[in-house]
């Protein structure tokens, strides 16, 4: 079964910047959300952690914070 990802995140974030490098290296594509501008998506974030803190990865409905935990789990991943 393929893993379902949603990344929730804001291009300005350097922490978010360092997640969407590691995407881009990896050449892998997934659905971002910005809590920045989309409202619906920030409160989705709140809802699942509680927080606004992105970057944050949902991997099949579960969130992981911290962008070196996500930039690990990913190479883990994808590598």
């Amino acid at each position: 079964m393929s893993k379902k990802y949603t990344l929730y995140q804001f291009p300005e974030c350097p922490f978010c910047q360092l997640v969407l490098r590691e995407l881009d290296k990896l050449d892998v594509e997934m659905p971002t959300k910005n809590t920045r501008i989309d409202s619906e998506a920030r409160q989705e974030l709140i809802e699942l952690t509680g927080k606004t803190q992105v970057p944050c990865l949902v991997i099949n409905g579960k969130p992981l914070l911290e962008s070196s935990d996500i930039v690990d789990y990913l190479r883990q991943e994808y590598a």
